[in-house]
């Protein structure tokens, strides 16, 4: 173990959302015990509570029905309660840009005028959502441009079932009633890969996946979100219990030394405690395997070496090992390791037995690729002079 109290994030400010009072309660996130309690405490008969639940969140998640007027099967004087007391609120649209190869990036706004950014990565078999889960991050990873600004606040549940949401309106994905039923799903799968360790945002992620699963709303399969995380070790159980959903563990280097460098959060929980609570998660949370995501980074973490030592690490881990070929920002402290040195590395992988795909850059010409997520309002902020001080380089 290593020292617990060593450095592992940024000075920051946390700016909580303090809603108005008296201001109307969005729907959008709760899970249905908060919900029916919310509907219990605007004034619906406890005995009704239940089914009037089951009836908004058909409208809201199935339909995506944003106004309680089109509510039709409530009685209009129900509906006007819940105009009264609550709202349907996503976050807001900001702008939107697609990139050469059908990326979406959207930059969208939440309460408080804080912007985070979403991803839509559309391909054959499947579209990929990547949602944010803070506003920045503590993290300070070295070679993440998302990590070079402070982080401001966690996002609430509902911004994150939000950002879900807002996709579907672009992508014109609820369906139509009484039309014929379309199992072709755009958004197939959700990955928490944005803005943010979702980890550090524990409840508020766990109550939005909640929301996500529900096999009467938005209907997305555990199996079908992906959350990924730095190796926050001791939520990593939990997440497996409490969530249950596939996951993602950003690993980057094979010896403490340079994964403190890389992702200083290992300062706290090394990379032998972290494999010790990873090795778990299998069995708690009943996934198949575990993806290790590893950025390529020329000289830094790609030698035969590191890809031998990476072997030997996952040993006895169900697992699989996403290369990612470092995707570039300006004033980036690293550079893309050469094309024939990924191919090298992912070959010592599968031979030893794992699936080592290399990742396409998706939307790098729209800086949506992984690892450049930064909003609009802060990307301009920081000389190169000062990423690379803030690297330790």
């Amino acid at each position: 173990m290593t020292d617990a109290t060593a450095p592992i994030t940024q000075d920051l400010l946390t700016i909580p959302r303090n809603l108005p009072e008296g201001d109307r309660r969005n729907i959008v996130g709760l899970t249905r015990d908060q919900l029916r309690l919310a509907l219990i405490e605007a004034g619906t008969p406890e005995k009704q509570a239940k089914m009037r639940v089951g009836q908004i969140w058909q409208w809201v998640y199935h339909w995506g029905v944003r106004d309680f007027a089109q509510m039709t099967n409530l009685a209009k004087d129900y509906r006007a309660l819940l105009a009264d007391k609550f709202v349907i609120q996503v976050p807001e649209l900001v702008s939107k840009q697609v990139s050469m190869d059908g990326t979406r990036k959207y930059l969208v706004r939440i309460a408080g005028g804080h912007e985070v950014e979403v991803v839509y990565i559309p391909e054959e078999s499947r579209g990929t959502l990547c949602i944010s889960s803070q506003v920045g991050c503590t993290l300070t990873c070295s070679f993440c441009h998302t990590g070079t600004q402070k982080l401001v606040r966690n996002l609430t549940a509902g911004e994150i079932v939000g950002q879900v949401m807002l996709a579907r309106d672009d992508l014109g994905e609820w369906p139509k009633p009484g039309a014929p039923k379309d199992e072709t799903r755009l958004v197939s799968n959700v990955v928490l890969m944005g803005m943010g360790e979702p980890l550090y945002n524990f409840e508020n992620v766990r109550d939005a996946m909640q929301v996500v699963m529900d096999g009467e709303g938005i209907s997305l399969s555990r199996r079908r979100i992906t959350l990924s995380t730095s190796g926050i070790v001791p939520e990593i159980a939990r997440t497996a219990q409490e969530i249950g959903c596939l996951l993602a563990v950003s690993f980057h280097a094979t010896t403490d030394e340079v994964r403190d460098r890389l992702v200083p959060v290992n300062k706290k929980w090394n990379i032998e405690t972290l494999l010790a609570a990873l090795r778990d998660y299998p069995r708690l949370s009943n996934s198949e395997r575990i993806t290790f995501e590893y950025v390529m980074l020329k000289g830094v973490n790609d030698s035969d070496e590191d890809a031998k030592r990476l072997v030997k690490l996952i040993r006895g881990i169900p697992a699989k090992i996403n290369l990612i070929p470092f995707n570039e920002w300006p004033g980036a402290p690293y550079q893309r390791s050469d094309w024939d040195r990924i191919e090298a590395f992912a070959d010592i992988i599968y031979k030893a037995g794992y699936a080592s795909p290399i990742r396409t850059p998706r939307g790098e010409d729209i800086m949506a690729a992984c690892g450049q997520l930064k909003s609009a309002t802060e990307r301009a902020r920081k000389s190169r002079a000062e990423i690379a001080a803030e690297a330790g380089l």
